[in-house]
């Protein structure tokens, strides 16, 4: 069974001079839940769960699962290239209640294709709860191809892959070799074309600004409206542009409190946006319609 289906938003992780702002995390969750979005997904990359304390990181999702009060599922990020540290924030994670987990493949340390297929399994057999692999080579220089995710796809526990890796022949060969695993496009710009493959949907970082948009883009194609989900995923395309246009998630911090939802600066080492960066990325939510603050 899926986890979800639909558009699920990457969170970004409100911060203050204090830790997670969970006034501003509440903001948050409330306008994704308005706009329509189908999940949540709380300490992934744009969350920035990578310079979050294991402390932060449980509030955070111990947080989402109760303002979230089952209204929409809960993905916890709990990946590490430390196996048994990802089997023990799974457990901790899965004993919030969260409804799933992401769990990234092992970064900086690499491994072979074997030692992957282990990791998964390890993670998996340690929970009872579905579990979304993240192939994310961009960052992790580590790719899920699609024999290894047919491999990672035969337990029980594995019931997704989030394909960030922008390999659109990659990503169709996947969803012709493993049939019984759900795929969800990690690409904002790649949606429309990951759902004509078969795709559930996305997890979605302009989706922290756009849900409604993000969620009826998935919603049109799925339910046939191909014309109306390819307008809205051109007509977000320049936004995602700008979202990227430095490592997420420095911009969609900086449209977040352009849109009044004050989720503060990212933890160092990233920094603020550049101003020629941020002056295109204000246009760009102008021409959305966009009220800016």
């Amino acid at each position: 069974m899926s986890i979800f289906t639909g558009a699920g938003t990457a969170l970004v992780t409100p911060f203050n001079d204090k830790g997670v702002d969970f006034s501003a995390f509440e903001t948050l969750i409330e306008y994704q839940i308005d706009g329509g979005i189908d999940a949540l997904i709380v300490c992934g990359t744009t969350g920035e769960s990578s310079t979050m304390t294991k402390e932060e990181d449980m509030q955070a999702i111990d947080f989402v699962v109760k303002q979230a009060a089952g209204r929409v599922p809960v993905i916890a990020g709990t990946g590490s290239n430390n196996t048994q540290t990802a089997i023990e924030t799974s457990k901790e994670a899965a004993g919030l209640g969260v409804d799933g987990l992401l769990v990234v493949t092992p970064y900086y340390n690499k491994c072979t294709d074997a030692g992957l297929i282990r990791h998964y399994f390890a993670i998996a057999d340690a929970v009872r709860i579905p579990i979304i692999a993240y192939n994310v080579p961009g960052r992790t220089t580590v790719n899920i191809s699609p024999l290894v995710m047919k491999e990672i796809g035969m337990h029980d526990n594995i019931a997704a892959v989030k394909e960030a890796s922008a390999n659109i022949t990659q990503i169709a060969e996947t969803a012709r070799v493993c049939p019984n695993i759900d795929i969800y496009s990690g690409n904002d710009d790649h949606v429309v074309p990951v759902l004509s493959l078969g795709g559930k949907g996305v997890i979605s970082v302009v989706s922290n600004v756009a849900p409604h948009m993000t969620h009826e883009m998935v919603e049109s194609y799925l339910s046939g409206d191909h014309a109306r989900a390819l307008e809205l995923q051109f007509a977000l395309n320049p936004l995602v542009k700008a979202l990227f246009s430095e490592v997420n998630p420095i911009p969609v911090k900086k449209a977040m409190n352009m849109i009044g939802i004050k989720v503060g600066l990212p933890r160092m080492p990233l920094t603020e946006m550049s101003p020629d960066k941020a002056a295109l990325l204000e246009n760009e939510l102008r021409k959305l319609g966009f009220d800016l603050m």
